[in-house]
């Protein structure tokens, strides 16, 4: 019998064929681990959220706005919240024109600092969310450095397995969970990636899957805050519904030199 018949009737024996036609697909395979793992940081940072909810929650209740960083990749998750319908309005993010090229240039992300203070202000009191799965590139922690001295509070939302093992490339020495305040931690494996497709070989992130979840549920407990403590809520309305841009352009006015994306 030829390799190749030989190959043909062991796939075909009945053992084998129900075995395989078992086997979950590799969508199916990445969705269920990605939800356990959604599910375990929602769990994980319940209280991190809610200790920064009142935080924030007086920041812009005091007139103030959140600042959001991520480099790369990470910048997907900084926009989440940014002028986002459904969302606060006191959103701004600090963006960097290279998309992550020069992220390890030791300076550059004091420089993108150094802007984004000059053109919207990094006021103390407030707070800003910097991004970096890694947690050892030089411009999320320039950016946290920065923020500190200014006065703000300061959150990291990274992979904690990989920002407690991954060698920093900052002079500094420490990683971003070490510099910052609070830290959220995605529960990211070391390169992201959870599916093996063939051995040793793995696809299908989770940081932005999660960091934008653990962002969206931050919100939704500074909205609370906010509504319990008899304040106003600068929500984003739609402005595919009626008076939804009218009522965009009213609100925005009270935050106009504040925010990076002008709603209405």
């Amino acid at each position: 019998m030829g390799l190749f018949k030989h190959l043909v009737f062991l796939l075909s024996a009945p053992g084998i064929s129900k075995h395989i036609q078992s086997m979950p697909s590799l969508a199916d395979s990445y969705y269920a681990r990605a939800t356990e793992l959604l599910a375990s940081a929602r769990e994980k940072n319940a209280a991190q959220l809610a200790a920064l909810t009142p935080i924030v929650g007086q920041s812009i209740a005091d007139g103030g706005v959140l600042h959001t960083f991520g480099s790369g990749h990470s910048e997907m998750i900084a926009r989440e919240i940014i002028g986002r319908a459904g969302g606060l309005m006191p959103v701004t993010g600090l963006f960097d024109p290279g998309y992550g090229f020069s992220e390890n240039i030791v300076g550059y992300g004091t420089r993108l600092a150094e802007r984004h203070d000059h053109h919207y202000g990094l006021r103390a009191g407030e707070t800003i969310i910097v991004i970096s799965n890694s947690g050892k590139n030089a411009s999320p922690i320039e950016v946290a450095l920065y923020a500190k001295q200014k006065g703000l509070t300061v959150v990291g939302l990274t992979s904690l397995a990989m920002s407690t093992t991954a060698k920093t490339v900052h002079p500094g020495g420490k990683n971003l969970h070490a510099i910052a305040d609070y830290t959220l931690d995605n529960l990211g494996v070391p390169g992201d990636a959870i599916t093996e497709v063939t051995p040793g070989q793995f696809a299908g992130p989770t940081s932005t899957l999660i960091g934008c979840t653990l962002l969206n549920l931050l919100m939704m407990g500074v909205l609370e805050w906010l509504r319990d403590h008899n304040h106003s809520l600068p929500l984003v309305r739609s402005q595919n519904l009626p008076g939804g841009m009218e009522a965009n352009i009213e609100l925005s006015k009270k935050y106009r030199t504040r925010l990076s994306k002008l709603i209405g």
